[in-house]
C-alpha cells in the first residue's frame, strides 16, 4: 500500500469512524428516548381515564363509556380500542378489528407489550362501589411514528456524514500531495541513478526533511559517478590483464593439444608395437613349444629330458607373460571391450575345472566345484573374461597349494541387504585353497602390478605378477569387487561379487532323472562327498553309506592316487569283485594313468574332478541303459560303448585326412567334408546328429563362419553342437569375433593333440588316449644353423606317427607349390591384399602338417606380417618365400626316390 493511500485512509478514516460512532449512538439514544416517552404517555393517559371508565362501567352508563372510549381512540397513537367487562365480555370496540383476547379476567396492573411492531396495552378498570366488579381496557398502539423518526435521524446523519467525508477527502488529498510529491521526485531521481543517469537536479523542498533527502540524493549521485569512473578504469586494466592471460592460455592450450596428440600418437604406436610384437613373439614361441613337444617324444637321455623340460617351462612362462602384458596394456589404455552373452555357470565352472584338472591330479589335490541350486540360469555377462578370471584364481590356488584341496563355490550374494530380484542377481564366486597362505602385509600389495607376495615366488612358482591385477580390473569393469582372506599356513580364499542380468531366468533343468535307486557312496574327502550326495539326491537317487552296499544298485567309490599303486590296487580290485552291483570308481588321477580294473557287475573309472555332465552320463550308462531288472538285481553285463560322431570340414585334402587319422578310434566315427556347402548337406541328411564339428575358417564359397551360422539356423541339436574353428593363423580380435559369431573355440594348426583331447573332454566329456609316437630317427650331433628344407621325422610326428602319410602329404604340398606361387604373384602384381592373404593362409594351412620346417616358418611369418603391418612390409618375406619354394621343389626327386 502506497504512502499516499495510507495518508488518505488516516486523514479520512479516523474522523469518519468517530462520526459514525457518534451518529450510531445518537440514533440509538434518540430511538430509545422516543419509545420511553411513548410508553410513559400511554401509561399516563390510560391511568388518567381508567377511573372514569370504571365508574361508568359500574353505573352501566353506555353513553359515557362510548364517549370516553372514543376520546381515548382519537389520540394519534391508538390504532384500535376495546372495552371488556369483568366477565370478559367485549362491550365497546373502536378502530381496527381486534382478534378475541386470550385474557379471561382483568389484569391487576397496567400492561404494555412492545415486542411486536404494534404495541398492545391493557389497563384494569376499578369500580368504587363494588371492588369485585370491574373490567379492563385493551388497545393497539401504532409505532409508525417511532419508525419514521428513527429513519429520519439515520437519513439526516448519513447525509451529514457524506458531506463530512467529501470535505475530509479534499483536505486529505491536499495534505498527501504536499507530503508525497517530494518523495515521488526523490524516487524518480533514485531510479535515474540506477539507470546510470547522474546528471540530475532536485528542486528545493518546502520542508527541512524533504530538503535534507534531496541533498543526500545529490551527494549519492556524485559518489556513484566517481565510483563509476574508478570502476571503469579498473575494468579496463583488468581487461588488459585478462587479454594477456588469454593469449598465454591459448599458447598453452596449443602446446597442450600438441602434447596430447603426441601422447595419443605414442599410445597408438605403443599399442601397435605391443600387438605386432605379441604376434611376432608368439609365432617363434609357438614354433619352439611345438618342437619341444616333438623333441620330447623322441629318445633322449635323462639329462636331455631335464633340459628340455626347463626349455618348455620357460617357453610357457614367456607366453603367459606376453599374454598378461597384452591384457594389462589393453586395460590401462581402456580398450578392453566386454561382450554380453548367456552364461550357464555350471558349464563354465566345469570348463575351468577341467582345464586345471591335470595339474591338480599331478599334485594329488582334491579339486571340487560347488554351484548352488539357487544360482539362476542363464545369466548374461562376458563368459570369456569370467573364464579368464576364474582360470587365473584357480591356477594360483593350485600353484601355491601342496596338499589338501581347492574348492570353487558359486552362490547368490547373501551379504547384500538390498538383494535384487532374480532378474538381477549378484553372484558371489570364491576360490578356497589350503595352500601357503598370505600375511596381512602381503595381502595389501597383492593386487599391484608386477608384484607377488614374496620376491622369491616368481622364481619358485613362476608368473609375472600381473594375473591378480588383471583379475581385479576385469571384475571392476564388470561392476564387481574382489577380496582376499588368508592367514599364513592356513590357505587363502579369493572371492568376488559380480552383478549380472538374468532376463530369461528359469529353473535349472535336472540333468538326470533316476527311478529312486539306492546308491552306496564312499568318498573319504568330505566336500567331494557332500557334492556327490547332493547331486544324487537332486537327481532322484538315495545316497547311502557302506552299510547299505548289499541293497544298493550302484557303488560309487572314491579313491586316492596312493590306492592305485602297489598292493593297494589288489585291495581295490577285491572290493570291486565283492560288490554285487556296478561300481563307479572316482580316481584322482588322469584317465591315461588309471590302472586296468575289471568290473564283474559293470562299472568304469572316472577321473576327478568329476563334472556334472560326466557324472550324469556315467549314472545313465550304469543305471538307465541296463534292463529294468538291473535295478533290482545286479547284472553281469558291462556298460555299452558310446560312439561319437565328428564332422571335419576343410578344403585341404591332407588336412582332412590328418585330422581324421588323429581322431578315429573304436568309439569315434569321423566324417569329412571339403566345403561348407557339402557340410551343410551332410548336416541335413545325417541320420544321427554330429557331436562335434572341426571347421576350417578360410574356404572358397562359404567360409567357416558362414557355414557355422547356417548350421546353427538348422535348429535342434545344431543349436548347441560344439563347433571348433581350425585355422593356421588367428589374431586376438579375429578369435573374439569368431566366438561372437557362433563358434565355441579356436584351434591353431598344426593341431596339438593334447589341446584337441582337452577339447574333446571339455565339450564331450570323454578322454582320448594319445597315440604313442614312433621312435624318432637319429639326429645329428650338431645343431643345424638353419631350418631344414625337408624333415621327414618332423612330418611323421605331425602326421600322427605315420611316415607314409607324412611322405604323401609332403609330395602333395610340393605339387601344389606352382599354383600357390602363381596366386601369390598375381595378388602382388594386382596389389590385392585380400587375395594375397587368402593365398598365403591357404599355403600356411597346407604346410602345417608337412615336414617342411623352413617353408612353414616363412609362410607363418608372412601371414603374421600381412595381418599386422600390411602388404607394404611383406615384400621382402615374399621373395624369401619364393626362394624357399624353389628349394623345396628341388627335393621332390629325392623324395620320390625315397618312396
Amino acid at each position: 500500500m502506497s504512502l499516499n493511500t495510507r495518508l488518505l485512509f488516516a486523514l479520512m478514516g479516523i474522523p469518519l469512524c468517530v462520526y459514525a460512532a457518534m451518529a450510531v449512538f445518537l440514533v440509538v439514544n434518540s430511538d430509545h428516548a422516543s419509545r420511553q416517552a411513548l410508553q410513559e404517555r400511554l401509561q399516563g393517559n390510560s391511568e388518567l381515564i381508567a377511573p372514569s371508565l370504571g365508574q361508568a362501567l359500574s353505573t352501566a352508563n353506555p353513553e359515557v363509556l362510548t364517549q370516553l372510549t372514543r376520546r381515548l381512540f382519537e389520540q394519534d397513537e391508538f390504532r384500535a380500542v376495546a372495552l371488556y367487562s369483568a366477565g370478559g365480555e367485549r362491550l365497546i370496540s373502536l378502530g381496527h378489528a381486534m382478534p378475541p383476547t386470550p385474557v379471561t379476567q382483568a389484569p391487576h396492573e397496567f400492561q404494555l407489550n412492545t415486542n411486536n411492531g404494534v404495541w398492545q396495552l391493557r389497563q384494569p378498570l376499578p369500580a368504587d362501589n363494588d371492588a369485585s366488579r370491574h373490567g379492563w381496557l385493551e388497545a393497539e398502539v401504532e409505532t409508525r411514528t417511532l419508525t419514521l423518526g428513527y429513519y429520519r435521524w439515520v437519513a439526516t446523519l448519513s447525509l451529514v456524514g457524506m458531506l463530512l467525508g467529501i470535505a475530509l477527502f479534499l483536505v486529505a488529498f491536499a495534505i498527501s500531495r504536499f507530503t508525497t510529491r517530494p518523495l515521488e521526485e526523490a524516487n524518480l531521481a533514485l531510479y535515474r541513478l540506477s539507470r546510470g543517469d547522474y546528471r540530475l537536479h532536485l528542486a528545493d523542498a518546502s520542508t527541512h526533511e524533504h530538503q535534507q533527502l534531496a541533498n543526500n540524493i545529490q551527494a549519492l549521485a556524485q559518489t556513484m559517478q566517481r565510483a563509476q569512473h574508478e570502476m571503469q578504469a579498473q575494468i579496463e586494466q583488468a581487461t588488459s590483464e585478462l587479454q594477456e592471460s588469454m593469449e598465454t592460455i591459448e599458447e598453452q592450450n596449443i602446446e597442450l593439444d600438441m602434447a596430447h596428440r603426441n601422447a595419443l600418437r605414442a599410445n597408438a604406436v605403443k599399442s601397435e608395437f605391443l600387438a605386432n610384437m605379441s604376434h611376432e613373439i608368439r609365432t617363434p614361441l609357438n614354433g619352439i613349444i611345438g618342437f619341444c613337444r616333438l623333441l620330447g617324444r623322441s629318445k633322449l637321455e635323462p639329462r636331455q629330458q631335464e633340459w628340455l623340460q626347463h626349455v618348455h617351462r620357460a617357453c610357457d612362462n614367456l607366453l603367459m607373460l606376453v599374454n598378461d602384458v597384452l591384457d594389462f596394456s589393453k586395460l590401462e589404455a581402456n580398450r578392453l571391450t566386454l561382450e554380453e552373452a548367456d552364461i550357464d555357470m555350471v558349464t563354465l565352472i566345469d570348463e575351468v575345472i577341467g582345464l586345471h584338472a591335470p595339474e591338480a591330479q599331478r599334485k594329488e589335490l582334491q579339486l571340487v566345484a560347488m554351484v548352488y541350486d539357487d544360482v539362476p540360469t542363464p545369466v548374461r555377462g562376458d563368459p570369456l573374461r569370467l573364464h579368464q578370471v576364474l582360470s587365473n584364481l584357480l591356477s594360483n590356488a593350485i600353484k601355491f597349494t601342496h596338499e589338501g584341496d581347492v574348492i570353487v563355490r558359486v552362490m547368490l550374494d547373501s551379504d547384500d541387504d538390498a538383494q535384487p530380484q532374480r532378474a538381477q542377481p549378484v553372484l558371489r564366486i570364491s576360490v578356497n585353497d589350503t595352500g601357503i597362505g598370505l600375511s596381512h602385509k602381503q595381502q595389501k600389495q597383492l593386487f599391484s602390478a608386477f608384484s607377488q607376495a614374496e620376491p622369491s615366488h616368481s622364481r619358485e612358482f613362476g608368473g609375472s605378477g600381473l594375473g591378480l591385477t588383471i583379475c581385479q580390473q576385469l571384475i571392476q569393469r564388470m561392476g564387481g569387487e574382489i577380496s582376499v582372506e588368508s592367514e599364513p599356513g592356513k590357505g587363502a580364499t579369493f572371492a568376488f561379487t559380480l552383478p549380472l542380468l538374468a532376463p530369461n531366468v528359469q529353473e535349472r533343468p535336472v540333468e538326470l532323472t533316476l527311478p529312486s535307486p539306492t546308491i552306496c557312496l564312499h568318498e573319504p574327502h568330505e566336500p567331494t562327498r557332500f557334492v556327490l550326495s547332493h547331486l544324487i539326491e537332486r537327481w532322484g537317487g538315495k545316497s547311502r553309506s557302506l552299510a547299505a552296499l548289499e541293497t544298493s544298485q550302484l557303488f560309487v567309490l572314491g579313491v586316492t592316487a596312493k590306492e592305485l599303486h602297489g598292493s593297494a590296487i589288489d585291495t581295490l580290485q577285491t572290493t570291486i569283485d565283492a560288490a554285487h552291483c556296478p561300481v563307479l570308481v572316482l580316481a584322482n588321477v588322469p584317465n591315461l594313468d588309471a590302472p586296468r580294473l575289471t568290473f564283474p557287475c559293470g562299472g568304469e573309472i572316472l577321473a576327478k574332478p568329476v563334472t556334472r555332465a560326466t557324472l550324469a552320463n556315467a549314472l545313465k550308462r550304469q543305471l538307465l541303459n541296463t534292463p529294468s531288472t538291473a535295478l533290482a538285481a545286479p547284472a553281469e553285463t558291462h556298460s555299452k560303448t558310446h560312439h561319437l560322431h565328428i564332422l571335419v570340414v576343410d578344403d585341404n585334402t591332407s588336412n582332412r585326412e590328418l585330422l581324421k587319422a588323429m581322431l578315429e578310434r573304436d568309439n569315434m566315427v569321423v566324417t569329412t567334408a571339403e566345403s561348407g556347402q557339402q557340410a551343410l548337406a551332410l548336416a541335413k541328411d545325417a541320420p544321427i546328429p554330429f557331436d562335434m564339428v572341426l571347421m576350417d575358417i578360410r574356404m572358397p564359397g562359404m567360409d567357416g563362419v558362414q557355414t557355422t551360422q547356417a548350421l546353427r539356423r538348422l535348429g535342434g541339436p545344431w543349436a548347441s553342437c560344439p563347433v571348433i574353428a581350425v585355422t593356421a593363423h588367428a589374431l586376438n580380435n579375429e578369435r573374439q569375433q569368431w566366438l561372437n559369431e557362433g563358434l565355441d573355440e579356436v584351434l591353431i594348426k598344426p593341431i596339438d593333440e593334447a589341446k584337441l583331447h582337452q577339447l574333446l573332454q571339455r565339450f564331450l566329456g570323454v578322454t582320448v588316449e594319445t597315440l604313442s609316437a614312433k621312435a624318432a630317427a637319429p639326429r645329428p650331433t650338431h645343431a643345424p644353423e638353419t631350418l631344414a628344407i625337408v624333415d621327414l621325422t618332423l612330418g611323421e610326428q605331425l602326421a600322427g606317427g605315420s611316415l607314409a602319410r607324412a611322405h604323401t602329404q609332403l609330395i602333395a604340398l610340393i605339387d601344389s607349390l606352382d599354383a600357390s606361387e602363381a596366386h601369390i604373384r598375381h595378388a602382388m602384381d594386382a596389389q590385392d591384399e585380400t587375395a594375397l592373404l587368402d593365398a598365403v593362409h591357404h599355403l600356411n594351412g597346407a604346410s602345417r602338417y608337412c615336414g617342411a620346417p623352413e617353408l612353414a616358418l616363412l609362410v607363418e611369418t608372412l601371414e603374421t606380417r600381412l595381418r599386422t603391418r600390411g602388404m607394404a612390409q611383406a615384400k621382402t618375406l615374399v621373395n624369401d618365400l619364393y626362394a624357399s619354394m624353389t628349394r623345396l621343389r628341388k627335393e621332390r626327386q629325392r623324395l620320390t626316390g625315397v618312396s
